[in-house]
């Protein structure tokens, strides 16, 4: 054991002494885990720090923008907004596509593997 976790453990239980865990919020109750499966083992840390941060990638964001306005123009009646909604649906694929090469993203195998997941996720979400 380093000396960093034999610290660690012992102000740890310095801090059970003093009763300082007894009324944590949660007490008793089940962990909520989330289902991380989808996401690739290396990508899984960045993702969790950045939902914490409440921030989403611009990717997913586009993503999420694309699969909006693919439903938008699907039920849109009016040919006018209609063909407003494809210059945006065309404005915002193009924007992904540039981001994903900007990245190096758009041939990294653990990245596609996560954008294929990903997009059958959205999609069932939509139901």
């Amino acid at each position: 054991m380093s000396i960093m976790s034999w610290l660690a453990e012992q102000r740890i239980n310095q801090a059970m002494d003093q009763g300082k865990f007894k009324d944590l919020a949660g007490k008793g109750k089940p962990l909520q885990l989330e289902d991380m499966s989808q996401i690739p083992e290396d990508l899984r840390m960045s993702y969790k720090i950045m939902k914490n941060a409440g921030f989403i990638p611009e990717e997913m964001q586009l993503q999420k923008d694309l699969l909006k306005l693919q439903d938008l123009i699907h039920a849109c009646e009016n040919a006018g907004e209609k063909e407003k909604l494809k210059r945006t649906l065309t404005e915002k694929r193009l924007r992904f596509q540039m981001l994903m090469e900007q990245r190096g993203l758009s041939g990294s195998t653990a990245f596609l593997e996560y954008e294929h997941k990903m997009r059958e996720w959205l999609e069932d979400s939509r139901d």
